[in-house]
């Protein structure tokens, strides 16, 4: 049982930059594709980024592309997602998820494991 732990979230303007952190236990880290999903409310769960098992495959949603970095630290157990430019729109709870798969996923049923989420508020 993998268990995922987000952090980094918090209130912030728009055209700041935030640093979400994920630390994972219970597992290999190594064995999991990890991902990150946001969820706005009244919204659909929407993907964000991914990075492979491996760490050398990286997949960004057409709408954040150059405004976000997914990176993975596998000495920490830590997937982190550095996310630049705030908009309004980027206010959502953000999750981060594992899935025992080679490459990452924007799919969110190819995740077996999630964390609670951390809450990004931009305001303006």
């Amino acid at each position: 049982q993998v268990r995922l732990v987000e952090s980094g979230g918090g209130l912030v303007q728009t055209g700041d930059s935030l640093r979400l952190s994920c630390v994972a236990s219970g597992g290999t880290f190594g064995d999991y594709a990890m991902g990150w999903f946001r969820q706005a409310p009244g919204r659909e769960r929407e993907f964000v980024s991914a990075v492979s098992r491996t760490g050398d495959t990286n997949d960004y949603t057409y709408s954040l592309k150059g405004r976000v970095t997914i990176s993975r630290d596998d000495a920490k157990n830590t997937v982190n997602l550095q996310m630049n430019s705030l908009k309004l729109e980027d206010t959502a709870t953000y999750y981060c998820a594992a899935g025992r798969r080679e490459y990452g996923s924007s799919r969110a049923s190819d995740y077996a494991y999630w964390g609670q989420g951390t809450q990004v508020t931009v305001s303006s």
